[in-house]
């Protein structure tokens, strides 16, 4: 019964597997909710910062900071990428799907001329860019479960000084938003410089057509600049929520997935088990009739 010894170990193994994925499942549920109270929190003021500072872009400020210079579309122009991924893995395909965007992007940049540069938020991005052979100019990694906006800023903030240099043309963000708990989407949106076509998506601009003009206490530096590194700020925390969201989903999703796939396992092994113990208990009993009518 060598065989069905060894079938009995597989079953067992496959059973330990279904305990750790089921627990992963558990915790993946409470992870989830506690992330998508912070992201939906965090939504209503994102979006908002994004309609004003689209409609900013549209008036005729008595200043113009950096990050609301023109730029030609005549050539490539090097572009940065802010690209959020997650620490770990198991969360099925959300970071092939994200990083499969980056790159047609990143290939899309390179053939025109221009050059690509990235900041990596999160563990799997950071290892993808450093393979694919990528500049990175900072990154941070294990955030833990709820991000902190200062271990955010410092980073972002190297790309942003290379933008308002000029040795930037562009600035995108990089994430996965997160729609509902089957499904999650990876975004692609211009963050810098400022357009009113280039805010976050779900944030509404005035479309009347009309010019937009601003009052500004005390100064119009002051304020511009201080709403513009807030804008920045928004988005970036935003992205890293609804990513954070998109993973325990993801996670979620893939754990009940994987058990329901051991439990399917199990069922089959044990009738091949069971089918093989029937052969060998119907070979002995053969063996031993066979022998008694020789006697």
């Amino acid at each position: 019964m060598a065989v069905g010894k060894e079938i009995r170990g597989k079953i067992k193994s496959v059973e330990n597997t279904r305990k750790i994925t089921k627990a992963m499942e558990m915790v993946a549920a409470s992870k989830m909710r506690k992330a998508q109270e912070r992201m939906r929190a965090a939504r209503p003021y994102a979006e908002r910062i994004a309609a004003i500072t689209g409609n900013l872009s549209k008036a005729n400020p008595e200043y113009r900071s950096p990050y609301m210079r023109e730029i030609t579309k005549t050539t490539g122009g090097n572009v940065g990428f802010i690209v959020i991924t997650t620490d770990k893995g198991l969360c099925g395909g959300m970071n092939t799907n994200i990083l499969r965007a980056l790159t047609i992007k990143m290939r899309d940049v390179q053939a025109t001329g221009g050059k690509v540069s990235a900041v990596a938020i999160g563990n799997k991005g950071f290892g993808f860019l450093n393979r694919s052979g990528a500049q990175v100019v900072s990154h941070v990694t294990q955030l833990g479960d709820a991000p902190q906006l200062d271990k955010l800023i410092g980073p972002v903030k190297v790309m942003l000084e290379q933008f308002v240099e000029g040795k930037l043309d562009a600035v995108h963000l990089c994430y996965t938003r997160f729609i509902n708990t089957m499904k999650q989407e990876p975004m692609i949106v211009p963050l810098l410089p400022l357009t009113s076509e280039g805010i976050q998506s779900g944030a509404t601009t005035d479309k009347s057509g009309y010019a937009w003009d601003y009052i500004y206490e005390p100064d119009a530096p002051g304020v511009i600049e201080e709403l513009l590194k807030r804008y920045v700020e928004a988005l970036v925390y935003q992205g890293v929520a609804e990513n954070m969201a998109s993973e325990q989903a993801a996670r979620m999703v893939a754990m009940k997935a994987a058990t329901d796939n051991a439990g399917n396992l199990i069922g089959e092994l044990k009738l091949i088990y069971n089918k093989t113990r029937q052969a060998a208990i119907t070979k002995e009993l053969s063996e031993i009739v066979s022998g008694a009518a020789a006697v």
